[in-house]
């Protein structure tokens, strides 16, 4: 017996030394690591990194930036299944222990002496916080050590709730989801309040193997991971045994959801894109900022329609080019072999890819892939005459076989056809368009459309994209002609002229685009018809330098514009934005305001950090000095900003942009372009509270056809776009300002008409500009500003 007793003090002597020994081991450590463990006073404030993400003015998201994805949550947030599901899988003492479960240890210590492999890991939530926000993810005791140090110190200085919250917003879950939250919308699309019981387990899956158990990866592995979890829940007496077995048998359902886009507009997400980069760096994509730009998303979509369309329009007057490419089909091919052909061909636009698969006399079968085959019906084939050039296209086609043969990728769309929707022969369109709406009291873009695709040409043809401008460009000449002392009944001889300008290469000779001559013809009218020779005899009359100054006033650079009479045809090189800005100012009444397209910057918390405070008009302010808003400045009088919109809405009610009067409204004004060979059209117009420009052309400038004038390719997108953007919006009559006055005049003088003269109409002119009665007899005097050579002769100007 006294043997035993010796053996148990013996037992209990090494007991104590091995304590003693272990603490002052476990001491030694500390004091070894503790100099190089860091703060945790860096957890009380960490920032996550978040996507920079971009919205549209009504707060719909247009587009998110970065490589990780992450929706911070707090914890009052986060569903109570989500934390019990955690809890569950990884952590079931997690309110219990003080960082580090000794139980937990104990166990891996055993496992590792027992088999000599490490099979548990012993970690806690904390200890899997320690690590993710502080430690790597090397395999050593020291770092394990380290890991236990720093556990026990963020109890110390953290609540649970806030341990919890830091490790559910900051855990990988796999396809760049990072955090409960961005695996919620990954995974399922949805916010975590709105995930079910087994989408909550398979979620709370992840952490342990997030290529292994990923549902999207390998759905059988996650499907036991999640019955796991399920199981766990069960035994710890969060779910019931019930609610476990009905999870168990529901399905894998998650799928890879991309960030859900609410406003289609990525030209405007690629410019608040670089901006930001510009403004912040790399920091840019992971502090969280969100940015709200000026778009409107219902008239976003509608322009994006209208310029499609336009450009499909385009497309069907001047044939069809063919086939995409050719596959070799043997007739066999399964569904798989089919999806694997079209695998490199995405959709563009709203064109589907498909696989020609068989033709009948005048229909053709098409796989669109996933097991999809369509009928093509002759009514979406009969269009497609062969495109020769520009001008020219084939024969009307007779059978299917004369357009596409099995084995063509070809393009089609959905439309309405008489029986309802169907599909239709399509191409990607050659040409391409731009699109700019804006605020004319501010400058707010409203709406911007690059081209018909961002992912088939990211080339930004609204601000990059420099062109001339054509007879859009007149409008600038003839508000400029005002301001020299000529008026709306001035006449200018519309008659042929030859130019001998070094600056032009040798001899020029503009004609109308008609090719026909005139005469004396009044200012109005020629900007109703858009007569070049007028233009051109009407800025040699004002002087060039006269008519560049006047143009800084409406934004551009007088440097970067021809310094020739070639500038009255629009022979400059601008952008749509540019042509947007200056016509803002015929919108608003004679004021210089700025486009601008971000409206506000926030921190993910929603600390403001930039808002924009353009300067914008305000009539009524004009003659305070103490107020403290940013007001725009006038450019032009109010006189001669109200003959130029007079002048500009003839062109619409009857002229060059006369198409518009479908939309059937008085308030409206405008301009043609056209330049040499149809290398570009336009359409720029107006009315008091919304600018809208397009352009459609080659990205090469080649000839867009004959006929294919501003307003036959690009006034039909204008048209379509303004139904949508005007249908709410009341019309706004023209207010006369003071200073002017209304004459009867000879339509053929311009000059004041007698009290008997029976064809007489009426002009608005400045008080000081009015013309005077004339004699009777002296009534066919082409008055003031007119060239001495009769419309039949060619003038000479060197």
């Amino acid at each position: 017996m006294k043997w035993l007793m010796k053996l148990i003090r013996l037992f209990l002597w090494l007991g104590l030394l091995g304590s003693v020994a272990g603490a002052i081991t476990v001491a030694s450590l500390y004091y070894y690591l503790e100099p190089t463990l860091p703060s945790i006073e860096n957890l009380k404030s960490v920032k996550f990194q978040v996507p920079l993400r971009v919205y549209s003015h009504d707060n719909k998201l247009i587009a998110e930036f970065g490589e990780m994805r992450r929706i911070p949550l707090e914890y009052d947030a986060i569903p109570e299944p989500m934390i019990q599901a955690f809890l569950a899988a990884e952590d079931d003492r997690f309110f219990e222990h003080p960082g580090v479960d000794y139980r937990g240890l104990m166990r891996a210590a055993y496992q590792l002496l027992l088999t000599g492999e490490r099979r548990q890991g012993g970690s806690t939530i904390t200890m899997q916080v320690a690590r993710n926000f502080f430690l790597s993810s090397e395999k050593t005791f020291t770092r394990k050590f380290s890991e236990i140090f720093l556990s026990l110190r963020i109890e110390h200085e953290l609540t649970k709730h806030e341990i919890l919250e830091l490790y559910l917003n900051k855990i990988y879950m796999g396809n760049r989801a990072y955090g409960v939250g961005a695996a919620a919308m990954v995974y399922y699309g949805k916010s975590v309040d709105q995930l079910t019981l087994p989408q909550v387990a398979m979620i709370a899956g992840l952490p342990k193997a997030p290529s292994r158990y990923n549902p999207l990866a390998d759905p059988e592995r996650a499907l036991e991971r999640r019955d796991y979890v399920l199981g766990r829940m069960a035994k710890l007496g969060f779910i019931t045994d019930q609610e476990r077995e009905e999870a168990k048998a529901t399905p894998v359902t998650a799928s890879l959801h991309t960030a859900q886009t609410e406003a289609d507009a990525p030209y405007i997400a690629e410019m608040v894109r670089a901006e930001m980069f510009e403004r912040y760096g790399n920091e840019a994509y992971t502090t969280g900022f969100n940015v709200y730009t000026t778009i409107d998303s219902h008239l976003q979509s509608a322009a994006k329609r209208a310029v499609r369309n336009n450009l499909q329009a385009y497309d069907l007057r001047h044939g069809y080019r063919g086939a995409e490419q050719h596959f070799d089909l043997s007739g066999d091919e399964t569904t798989d072999e089919l999806d694997a052909l079209l695998r490199d061909h995405r959709i563009v636009g709203d064109l589907m890819p498909a696989i020609v698969t068989g033709i009948d006399e005048k229909s053709a079968t098409l796989y669109l892939g996933e097991g999809r085959y369509e009928t093509l019906p002759w009514e979406g084939l009969s269009w497609a005459r062969r495109f020769v050039n520009e001008n020219r296209v084939g024969a009307k086609p007779k059978k299917t076989d004369e357009i596409i043969t099995p084995g063509d990728l070809v393009r089609v769309l959905t439309t309405e056809t008489d029986s309802g929707p169907g599909l239709r022969l399509a191409q990607i369109p050659a040409a391409e368009s731009a699109f700019v709406s804006l605020n004319p009291d501010n400058g707010a873009i409203q709406t911007l459309v690059g081209g018909y695709d961002f992912y088939h040409s990211k080339f930004n043809r609204v601000t990059q994209a420099l062109r001339q401008p054509g007879s859009g460009f007149k409008p600038i000449i003839y508000s400029a002609a005002l301001e020299a002392g000529f008026t709306a009944a001035s006449l200018i001889n519309d008659a042929p002229v030859v130019f001998d300008d070094p600056s032009l290469e040798g001899a020029w000779r503009p004609e109308n685009y008609s090719g026909k001559f005139f005469g004396p013809t009044r200012l109005r009218y020629a900007l109703t018809k858009s007569r070049n020779l007028v233009s051109i005899r009407l800025l040699r009359s004002m002087g060039i330098e006269h008519a560049l100054e006047h143009a800084g006033k409406f934004g551009f650079n007088p440097d970067d514009l021809p310094h020739n009479l070639s500038l009255a045809l629009g022979s400059a090189a601008v952008t749509p934005l540019q042509m947007a800005a200056a016509y803002a100012i015929l919108a608003n009444g004679g004021y210089k305001v700025e486009p601008y397209f971000i409206e506000r910057i926030e921190r993910d918390n929603g600390e403001l950090l930039f808002q924009a405070t353009p300067a914008t008009v305000c009539e009524a302010c004009e003659e305070s000095e103490s107020t403290e808003l940013p007001i725009a400045p006038r450019v032009i009088s109010p006189q001669n900003h109200y003959l130029m919109n007079s002048m500009m809405r003839d062109v619409i009610t009857r002229g060059t942009g006369i198409k518009a009067r479908s939309l059937g409204r008085r308030d409206l004004a405008g301009k043609t372009g056209t330049t040499n060979d149809q290398r570009d059209a336009w359409f720029d117009g107006f009315n008091r509270s919304l600018v809208a420009i397009t352009w459609v052309g080659f990205d090469s400038a080649k000839p867009l056809g004959r006929g294919e004038v501003g307003g036959r390719a690009a006034l039909p997108a204008w048209i379509e776009f303004m139904q949508t953007a005007l249908k709410d919006i009341p019309e706004q009559p023209l207010k006369v300002p003071t200073g002017m006055v209304t004459v009867r005049i000879d339509p053929r003088t311009g000059m004041r008409a007698s009290v008997d003269q029976k064809d007489a109409i009426f002009e608005v002119f400045r008080s000081e500009n009015a013309p005077k009665e004339l004699p009777r007899d002296n009534r066919t005097n082409p008055g003031p500003g007119a060239p001495s050579k009769d419309a039949a002769n060619e003038e000479q100007i060197f």
